[in-house]
């Protein structure tokens, strides 16, 4: 990667700090599930399912929180794959109390997976949806979502190029460039999409922060393989 800097061009050098296989229950020691999901191993790979029936609505999703705490600029990657296909998937990232707080410092509200505990309760972040197959609109038109809380601010969208389970070949591996002000969205390298911020029209530029995965019900997906990268 490179950045242009006066004058000259600057490598951006890329330094593992995050490996995490998802592989087995050993994989999940610290994480942190607000609602309730029921989750497996299968293959080598972390599978996600809602434990309360989706009749419930959004009592029945739930969100899967890394316990790392990351630096600002980041190269967030995994490996997914839809085994059905009704439902949706989220990744928030930089995540952290709407004062700095620590995600899950306990003068926060409690979260327990509905949505709009977080894009409109006290926390920031930024969240990509993609695979959204939930609402007959997403299953008719499929795309990838950028938002920016707090609010429900969409900033950011893209094609989504994820097949129906019935035709996914293997994984599919994605990734989430967030280097200062500037987000990239990619799936098999292919970029959905690029977001700006500038830091006024949907609030300060985020910075650090925790990572989660989101699933909504009745998907069931599985993921491998996360990886994070400081951009240096």
């Amino acid at each position: 990667m490179k950045k242009e800097t006066t004058g000259y061009i600057q490598l951006i050098e890329e330094k593992l700090i995050y490996d995490n296989p998802l592989s087995r229950p050993e994989d999940l020691e610290n994480f942190v599930v607000e609602g309730k999901a029921t989750i497996s191993f299968e293959e080598g790979s972390m599978r996600l399912k809602n434990g309360l029936d989706q009749e419930l609505g959004q009592k029945a999703n739930y969100v899967l929180w890394c316990p790392e705490e990351f630096p600002d600029n980041v190269k967030i990657t995994w490996e997914f794959k839809p085994v059905t296909d009704q439902g949706l998937c989220i990744l928030f990232f930089a995540a952290s109390g709407r004062n700095g707080e620590d995600l899950f410092d306990s003068a926060l509200a409690e979260r327990t997976g509905e949505y709009p505990q977080y894009h409109s309760g006290d926390i920031n972040a930024f969240h990509v949806s993609y695979f959204r197959r939930k609402e007959p609109d997403e299953r008719a038109f499929h795309t990838c979502n950028l938002r920016k809380s707090y609010g429900f601010h969409l900033v950011a969208q893209g094609a989504d190029p994820l097949p129906g389970a019935a035709d996914a070949n293997g994984f599919y591996r994605i990734s989430i460039r967030k280097y200062h002000n500037e987000i990239r969205f990619s799936v098999n390298d292919f970029q959905v999409f690029e977001f700006e911020d500038d830091g006024h029209t949907f609030g300060e530029v985020l910075k650090g922060g925790k990572i989660g995965f989101r699933q909504l019900a009745p998907l069931t997906a599985d993921y491998r393989n996360l990886k994070v990268y400081e951009l240096i």
